[in-house]
């Protein structure tokens, strides 16, 4: 294959990963396997920005080659193929040459009903919040209801290039003003945190803001730094909306609300009927109707969203257990290690489902970008300071979690010793 033709395929890989919303850092090291695979005796250097990847040969005279992103994210669906296709790569399963027909699949792959999909998941995503973090059920409706609508304003948003860039504050202005109009009705007094917060979950950058830290930690300061700024920007234009709307309708936040997973299970009241709060085991049902809504709302299919609800139980028993014993913050930190060995032991020993793909949907129950969120949005000192605790914890649990997986080499000879035949990735 010529030298130019090899330099644009991978290129062009390396964009398809940052589609998926993979870290600059990862890239590169695929990038690299993956060219020490179908290119052993060339030496290739890459650099990777967030919409951009360049190709350059050390002492030759060719030019380095630049690709630039194509569109928007993928879907989970479209981004577990793309990483199944670069572990084939890796492992020389398949030649270099036949990557940009199945990169064009990939991207063409379809979605039936996306509009419809997103807005019924951010409604399914925004009532499980609410019930999780122990609302009382008229929140909970509150929160299904105005998680949709917000959803489909989203929709209409995302059409317009302009409109998309205020969209995080338009979309948390209309929440909140929405909430506040019927608390008003109802004479409800102050509102819980997470019926405010919960329909526009959704569009809090935790994952953005965690792939920041880690491209940090790893030196990639560039992408890191404009990463974490335009995360933090979307966190401000959200928290200004919020404010905005909380201002008009003078909407009163109950201070005594939960606003982190362990403190869920503390709450109580004597209230009954609308008013009264979820009981404990409701949170096990809303953790499954979360992965159901993220499954719709990013495009999963039927089998990846399986996974997403095994995973994001585990994830949610890993919070439930160890929070009351160590704390929140060092509790998501346990569980983003656990939850990253987990998924490269799923990778590693099926082949069928990514770790990037498993673990991603963790990042909205461990909900860093919401407590970033939450904390803004009460204004509450202690908890101001504990959102960027959480997110480097989280982002060392994620450290850590890649160094145990990479230090026990799990294979699947290893840990199945052939007794199985792997899975392929089939029709995820």
């Amino acid at each position: 294959m010529p030298a130019a033709e090899t330099d644009v395929i991978l290129g062009d890989l390396g964009v398809l990963l940052l589609e998926c919303g993979t870290s600059v850092t990862d890239v590169r090291g695929s990038l690299e396997q993956v060219s020490r695979r179908a290119a052993p005796e060339t030496t290739l250097e890459f650099a990777i920005l967030p919409e951009m990847v360049m190709v350059s040969r050390p002492g030759a005279a060719s030019a380095t080659t630049t690709v630039i992103g194509k569109g928007g994210a993928l879907t989970f669906r479209q981004s577990a193929r793309a990483s199944r296709l670069v572990r084939d790569l890796e492992m020389g399963a398949v030649p270099l040459a036949s990557a940009p027909e199945r990169m064009a699949a990939i991207r063409a792959t379809p979605r039936r009903m996306p509009g419809l999909q997103s807005v019924i998941g951010c409604g399914l995503l925004s009532v499980s919040l609410a019930v999780l973090f122990r609302c009382p059920w008229w929140a909970a409706i509150v929160a299904l209801v105005v998680g949709l609508l917000v959803g489909g304003l989203m929709m209409l948003m995302m059409r317009v290039r302009a409109a998309a860039a205020v969209a995080p504050f338009v979309s948390a202005f209309a929440s909140t003003l929405l909430v506040g109009v019927v608390a008003n009705a109802w004479d409800l007094g102050p509102v819980p945190l997470f019926a405010v917060c919960a329909p526009v979950a959704i569009l809090v950058p935790g994952a953005l803001i965690t792939n920041a830290l880690l491209e940090l930690t790893s030196t990639d300061i560039v992408t890191g730094a404009s990463r974490l700024m335009y995360g933090l920007i979307m966190l401000a234009f959200m928290a200004a909306g919020l404010y905005s709307g909380a201002y008009l309708t003078g909407l009163r936040v109950d201070s005594a609300s939960a606003a982190l997973v362990g403190e869920a299970v503390h709450l109580s009241n004597e209230s009954a009927g609308w008013e009264a709060l979820p009981p404990l085991w409701t949170a096990w049902f809303a953790v499954v109707v979360l992965a159901i809504g993220i499954g719709l709302a990013f495009g999963s299919g039927f089998r990846l969203t399986v996974v997403c609800i095994v995973v994001m139980t585990g994830t949610y028993a890993v919070l439930a257990l160890f929070s009351p014993l160590v704390g929140s913050v060092v509790a998501t930190g346990m569980a983003a290690a656990v939850l990253f060995v987990a998924a490269r032991i799923l990778e590693r020993v099926t082949l069928a489902v990514p770790a990037t793909v498993s673990f991603q949907p963790a990042f909205l129950l461990l909900v860093p970008g919401t407590i970033g969120l939450v904390s803004l949005a009460s204004f509450d000192a202690q908890a101001l300071a504990s959102a960027p605790m959480m997110f480097l914890s989280l982002c060392i649990g994620t450290k850590v979690g890649a160094l145990l997986a990479d230090l026990a080499r799990i294979t699947r000879s290893t840990v199945f010793l052939r007794w199985t035949k792997p899975a392929r990735m089939g029709e995820l």
